[in-house]
């Protein structure tokens, strides 16, 4: 069991301009549009031309491909040589859905320009003994085989001694990646690369298959008079590489995702790609949603490789217009889809039993190894396992049949995946003199070391780790919630704005519903089966929500347990990700994570031990709250008033609880017509009101009251004192100043909500901190 669970965390609910919610209001028609803003604005999309073009790809204007300037120009130039001299042209990929698509782009792309198997060929490298990236008995293969231009897709841009020995064999290269750069420019014809870019270009985000398609763009550009197919042909291929990598899908890369999704759902009525047609036919679904792609298409290009090691056909199987042959290669990549999920379960189990002998408390960085495990699924286990136990995550295999050294050293090779914005590229990187080959990006790589630097390599790794996160303990996970919902609000209406977001990804993550006191029933768990009907320990359970909003309950799953893993007498807290089931035609939740509700005060004093303020914002838990704490159940108005409150506690020695929810949005106007409307009432009654009564009904701070009463006496009313009992009398003397004052009170109010907002978004470190800071 893991002792680490994640933190959960509830996003605070922002307040979102009117003008803003009106314009996602189009696009909902069906219903308010109320929490699609709220996602919408919480994420930062809060400037009107941004909005449209995020809500509507064809109100974005895409970058031209010559903003990656001279490279781009070279890689043209280069390509045109080759056109004209009919040259031989290697497009060198990689073996994960974005080289395969990148590969398959750039296959019928360029091929548009140079005959396919006599002019262009393309080279894929087998992932279980040749690894990602150049190589030089690859280069050997294609110099011999009179190539002379090699064009890289999402590979190559590190690959320097590669490139230098393809240079002294007269081999030209162009390099098309999205990878990590090196610090010097690499000898080549050309390098399209965005990470050149500053990280807020709209072009900066790009894949490999995106980088690709831009290359591709360039050159049709520049000879619009030679391609027979359409551009747009391409998109369907770009977008399953996009979404299936993982990469934040902003500016361009969500822009060429949306117009792909377009283009992919054509498939299943009227299908181009009969190999695409087919994989979404055995994944049962539709190609209309970005998950179509990663949880259906996507890991089926990738189970080629991690199965099978050779990929070379997948391009085939994308590409090809040959219904017959499509069919049987999308047959053999959904059997080994089906066994890389028996390989997957196998290796996560032998993890977790390797990780219960381990002491996490003092483990940063998780490495583990077998002579057992395949290396083809080592980066799916240890991705699940980093988001798991909230440690960033190394998987080798020691196997007999491992690759050899260059001096014929044994090698465990393998995979890491990181967590918790740990920089797993410089962290790797940092012992590059203990490893035999590496390469990948801040948040995934692979590599390869001799077997002997491992029992050194796990202990540098951590010490390196431990450097700048000092105390371990706080690397656990966080999962955030993004909205409070109920069963009730579960179905087509709330899917619909939430689909408004889509496509999903880093950067943009599928929005998480919490559903609180909820329970479950009729839970069932199945094995899921392969083609043949043979069950595959790949489990999932399925149950019906309910709550105390709902008569109904409402369907959902949870991949990888079993129904034990279900509470069914007592009430839980969950986060939900909404989904549409194609096949069974219904929406239905997809359960993420679960919780005892009555343990949800006990949950957060645990993650906030030894903190005098504990945050409940927006958790109705009081009843689980303990007596002897001091709670503050409405959000306060000024820095004076939460000191006084604090201060009093710490006097009192006990803990503070912050257990409001969101403010309720004022309108200053409305205060202020309020205001002069009890003054009128007192004047007239001849009766009186306290300074309480008044900031109560008001929901104001007495310094607004104050100088609201200022006010008062500027557009004619005296105000006389007896005791606490404050009494109006209406003169009608208004003063010249008047609307000056009304506005300095308007401006008051409008204040102290922008106040009440802030303390209720705040995070909790930063105002524990300014409040120890007050008392000293």
């Amino acid at each position: 069991m893991n002792p680490l669970q994640p933190q959960w965390q509830i996003l605070p609910s922002l307040s979102v301009p009117l003008w803003f919610r009106e314009i996602v209001k189009r696009y909902t028609p069906d219903s308010t549009g109320e929490y699609a803003a709220q996602l919408l604005w919480q994420r930062g999309i809060q400037d009107k031309d941004e909005l449209l073009g995020f809500l509507d790809a064809n109100a974005y204007h895409p970058s031209s491909p010559f903003a990656f300037g001279q490279e781009m120009k070279r890689a043209v130039e280069r390509l045109k040589k080759a056109y004209e001299t009919k040259e031989k042209v290697t497009i060198w990929g990689d073996f994960d859905a974005d080289g395969i698509t990148a590969t398959s782009v750039l296959w019928e792309g360029l091929g548009q320009f140079f005959i396919p198997h006599l002019q262009l060929n393309y080279y894929i490298p087998n992932r279980l003994t040749e690894s990602h990236g150049l190589n030089c008995q690859g280069i050997d293969q294609l110099a011999t085989a009179g190539t002379q231009l090699i064009v890289t897709c999402d590979t190559g841009s590190t690959n320097l001694a590669e490139i230098d020995y393809a240079n002294r064999l007269g081999l030209d290269i162009i390099i098309t990646d999205h990878h990590t750069l090196p610090d010097d420019r690499p000898p080549v014809i050309a390098i399209i690369n965005p990470r050149y870019f500053s990280n807020n270009h709209p072009l900066f985000n790009l894949s490999g298959v995106a980088v690709a398609y831009k290359l591709v763009q360039a050159f049709y550009e520049t000879y619009p008079e030679i391609p027979q197919q359409p551009l747009e042909n391409l998109l369907d291929l770009v977008a399953i590489g996009l979404i299936a990598d993982l990469v934040e899908l902003r500016g361009d890369c969500r822009y060429l995702a949306q117009k792909g999704i377009e283009q992919l759902q054509k498939q299943r009525q009227f299908p181009t790609r009969p190999g695409i047609a087919k994989l979404l036919e055995y994944c049962k679904r539709s190609g209309d949603r970005p998950t179509d792609i990663s949880y259906g298409i996507g890991p089926r290009i990738n189970a080629i490789s991690r199965i099978h090691g050779d990929a070379t056909f997948a391009v085939e199987l994308l590409t090809s217009r040959d219904q017959e042959r499509c069919q049987q290669l999308a047959l053999e990549t959904e059997l080994a889809n089906t066994r890389r999920k028996a390989l997957q379960q196998t290796v996560i189990k032998d993890v977790k039993k390797k990780l219960d002998q381990l002491d996490l408390s003092t483990t940063g960085v998780i490495v583990l190894d077998d002579p057992q495990w395949p290396n083809g699924v080592l980066g799916l286990v240890a991705g699940q396992i980093a988001q798991e136990y909230g440690r960033p995550t190394i998987l080798l295999t020691t196997a007999e049949t491992e690759k050899l050294g260059e001096n014929g050293v044994k090698l465990a090779r393998g995979s890491a995946r990181s967590v918790n914005q740990i920089d797993l590229y410089e962290l790797v990187s940092s012992q590059k003199y203990l490893l035999y080959r590496f390469g990948g990006h801040p948040f995934a790589a692979g590599l390869s070391l001799p077997l002997e630097n491992l029992s050194i390599f796990k202990e540098s790794i951590n010490q390196k780790l431990r450097q700048t996160v000092h105390d371990i303990s706080l690397l656990k996970t966080t999962i955030e919630a993004d909205l409070v919902v109920t069963v009730a609000d579960l179905g087509q209406f709330l899917f619909r704005e939430l689909k408004l977001l889509e496509p999903c990804g880093m950067g943009n993550r599928v929005p998480k519903l919490l559903i609180q006191n909820c329970w479950f029933d009729n839970i069932i768990n199945y094995n899921s089966k392969d083609l043949r009907g043979d069950k595959i320990q790949y489990i999932r359970t399925k149950f019906e929500m309910y709550d105390e909003y709902s008569n109904q309950g409402f369907p959902g799953v949870w991949w990888g347990h079993y129904k034990e893993d279900l509470p069914q007498n007592k009430p839980q807290d969950a986060i939900v990700e909404l989904d549409y089931n194609s096949y069974s035609k219904r929406y239905e939740v997809r359960l993420i994570a679960i919780r005892d509700t009555v343990f949800n005060l006990e949950t957060n004093q645990q993650n906030q031990q030894g903190m005098s303020l504990l945050d409940c914002r927006n958790q109705q838990i009081l009843e689980t709250i303990n007596p002897d704490y001091n709670v503050l159940k409405s959000c306060p108005k000024t820095w004076n008033e939460l000191h006084q409150i604090y201060r009093k506690s710490q006097q009192q020695e006990t803990k503070l609880v912050l257990a409001y929810s969101s403010p309720e949005n004022l309108n200053s106007q409305q205060v202020w017509q309020q205001l002069v409307g009890i003054a009128k009432y007192v004047s007239r009654t001849q009766e009186s009101v306290t300074k309480q009564q008044l900031t109560e009904k008001l929901d104001i701070s007495d310094r607004s009251l104050n100088l609201g009463l200022e006010t008062l006496s500027h557009v004619g009313f005296t105000l006389s004192h007896k005791q606490d009992q404050l009494q109006f009398q209406w003169l009608g003397e208004v003063s010249n100043d008047v609307q000056q004052k009304i506005n300095q009170f308007l401006e008051a109010i409008e204040e102290e909500q922008f106040q009440r907002q802030y303390f209720y978004q705040i995070p909790i470190t930063i105002l524990k901190e300014r409040l120890t800071k007050s008392l000293n």
